[in-house]
């Protein structure tokens, strides 16, 4: 079911970083040290808002990740 909060995800198994991209605003937020397990839920979550609200949220480091060009 597509997210109304977040437009996309993607994982890197080899940094255990999870990407998340946001509906509103487009950014993309790098977390940092995500267990496999956490993005296999996140994947299958009927709700991906809920999900990131509930397990990543505050429980992971992140960093907003900046794209040249955009201001």
């Amino acid at each position: 079911m597509p997210s109304t909060a977040i437009r996309n995800i993607h994982y890197d198994p080899s940094r255990r970083i999870l990407s998340v991209w946001f509906v509103p605003t487009g950014r993309q937020y790098n977390y940092e040290d995500v267990g496999p397990e956490v993005y296999t839920a996140f994947k299958a979550a009927f709700s991906k808002g809920q999900f990131f609200n509930e397990f990543v949220r505050d429980r992971f480091r992140y960093h907003l990740v900046e794209h040249e060009g955009r201001h």
